[in-house]
């Protein structure tokens, strides 16, 4: 299976008496992934299925990407805000089963970090050393258990918009 993580892209600076869940994407935020969504359509990148935090920045993170995936509705866990856990893995697998193309996952730093290094590593201890940059993409194949899945590509944001 093919798994993409994404991180959501340039939200608003955390403000007091607003919710960190509740913040929403800049619109050069909105503007640069837009432009990094064209460089994945320029890769043929195409997507099965979308799974996103349900905090605001991520959600609509994930609405933007409906355009590159078959089913553009995202499926919202809350298992994408906080570390990964086994539950979080078997939700992919279950998102990708049936599916011809991959599943995307669209959430926050650290958790997406600790997930790449938990699926390709065995150990979510080691995301701390992958720098995924907002609106940055990580691609995986392979089986969504710990160790059981390789990096295939890790494309800053900035690689991304400059794809034509």
């Amino acid at each position: 299976m093919d798994l993409y993580v994404v991180r959501h892209a340039v939200a608003e600076e955390p403000a007091p008496g607003v919710a960190d869940a509740d913040r929403e994407l800049t619109p050069d935020g909105v503007r640069k992934l837009r432009r990094a969504i064209r460089g994945m359509r320029a890769l043929d990148l195409r997507f099965g299925r979308v799974l996103s935090s349900p905090w605001r920045r991520a959600v609509h993170s994930a609405e933007l990407l409906g355009v590159l995936v078959d089913e553009p509705r995202p499926i919202l866990t809350s298992l994408l805000t906080s570390s990964p856990r086994a539950e979080l893995l078997a939700q992919i697998s279950e998102a990708t089963a049936g599916s011809q193309r991959g599943t995307v996952v669209v959430g926050h730093e650290p958790w997406l970090g600790e997930l790449v290094a938990w699926l390709a590593f065995g150990d979510a201890r080691f995301g701390e050393a992958l720098d995924l940059k907002k609106a940055g993409l990580v691609w995986l194949s392979g089986t969504a258990v710990p160790g059981g899945m390789m990096i295939r590509a890790m494309l800053p944001p900035k690689l991304l918009r400059a794809v034509r």
